[in-house]
């Protein structure tokens, strides 16, 4: 049994391939209209794309509260979301993780935008992100660019979590000067 904590470990860390599960419909294509949800946040908030109208989301899905990798995604969005909202987008951040382990760690970590729950894991499967590696489930990390009509502008998948926040707001300006 000691197997497995280390084991997602390494899989959070990187260390590891994952053993994806077959359990979703595949990823959103650019151009498609991105699957709706209703998720509440880490404050007890629901938020649904509509919610967003008018407005670039960065909808990003991660792994785990407090493990590494989605510690450091989570800073260096946090650390951008200003130049983010500026370039006229929200961020939202979503997991598997339960309203109560996002708003401990939105509070350890200063996060000023949602974090969303996913704890039905129906978003993660309708985004074509949900996995699993010798039963646990997670969301992989993947980030959705949505423009203003709601529509997927840009997907990226298997993001390095240093650099993630970064190659969106450079995608985002270059897309929002073309259109």
């Amino acid at each position: 049994m000691r197997r497995l904590p280390l084991l997602l470990l390494a899989l959070l860390l990187g260390l590891v391939a994952p053993v994806y599960a077959e359990e979703t419909a595949g990823l959103p294509h650019v151009g498609q209209v991105a699957p709706d949800f209703r998720l509440q946040d880490q404050n007890g908030k629901w938020h649904a794309p509509a919610d967003f109208h008018g407005q670039w989301v960065v909808l990003y899905f991660y792994p785990k509260d407090f493990t590494p990798g989605c510690t450091t995604e989570v800073c260096t969005f946090r650390d951008d979301v200003a130049k983010l909202r500026q370039a006229g987008a929200q961020v939202l951040g979503v997991s598997l993780d339960d309203v109560k382990s996002h708003a401990d760690f939105a509070a350890k970590y200063h996060v000023p935008f949602p974090l969303l729950s996913d704890a039905d894991r129906k978003t993660a499967q309708a985004y074509g992100v949900l996995a699993s590696m010798v039963g646990f489930k997670y969301a992989r990390r993947t980030t959705f660019l949505i423009d203003p009509q709601g529509r997927i502008a840009k997907v990226y998948q298997d993001v390095d979590p240093e650099k993630n926040s970064a190659q969106v707001l450079g995608d985002l300006k270059t897309l929002k000067a073309a259109s």
